[in-house]
């Protein structure tokens, strides 16, 4: 089990849920929420990490709102400002590298829906990220404007549902084409017959056990392969 910390965010103070192993060190990452907030799913993501062998933290980009119904949630995203969630996910990535239990100064981003696109984008804006995890990311990039030329040496991990159309998905394409041209890799995993959310166990009408183990396996693969 973990809990809330503060941590710096570029001359200010940001919040997140931070899980640790329960002994020694391990790599770091940062888990981005969905639209929701930093809701238990989230919460409960981080620990698992953390059981994983991962230093986790989970910022709270939504800096304590968080809701269950889908209508305050959008406006909860559309009200997202991303100057400072792009602030908050550098703050987060710093602040991991200079953790005494993380083992490297390269870190992982994951993010699920609203965080999955976020995931991405972080590799754009912090020089400690090496890889980042996508789970069928869903904010359109205009809203983002992502440097993917940033984007050099480094590696991006999309998990597709079907729902969303795949990896053939007009947005996806567009930034593994952006990616590739930086000179970074862009690995894409579809998940047939699934929904978007499919990884959310908390939410059973689109949940898929089967293709939720599957891409856990591949992002702890990933994490563990660039980050050590």
């Amino acid at each position: 089990m973990g809990g809330m910390v503060s941590y710096a965010s570029d001359g200010g103070t940001s919040e997140g849920y931070l899980a640790e192993p329960e002994a020694g060190a391990g790599p770091a990452v940062i888990v981005i929420q969905e639209w929701w907030g930093l809701v238990s799913h989230i919460t409960a993501l981080a620990d698992r990490f953390a059981q994983a062998g991962f230093v986790a933290l989970a910022p709270d980009l939504y800096h304590g709102a968080q809701t269950t119904e889908p209508d305050q949630a959008r406006r909860l995203l559309m009200g997202l400002a991303m100057d400072r969630a792009a602030r908050d996910m550098a703050g987060a990535a710093d602040y991991l590298a200079a953790h005494p239990r993380s083992t490297g100064e390269k870190v992982g981003a994951v993010g699920f829906c609203m965080g999955g696109s976020l995931a991405l984008w972080s590799a754009t804006l912090s020089q400690r990220i090496a890889v980042s995890v996508g789970f069928y990311p869903s904010i359109p990039w205009e809203r983002m404007s992502p440097s993917w030329d940033n984007y050099a040496g480094r590696t991006a991990v999309l998990h597709c549902s079907e729902q969303d159309g795949t990896s053939a998905a007009p947005g996806i394409q567009a930034a593994r084409t952006a990616i590739e041209a930086s000179g970074g890799k862009c690995v894409l995993y579809d998940y047939p017959g699934t929904r978007h959310a499919f990884f959310n166990d908390d939410r059973p009408e689109v949940y898929d056990a089967d293709a939720a183990l599957s891409a856990w396996a591949r992002t702890l693969d990933a994490l563990r392969t660039h980050l050590g």
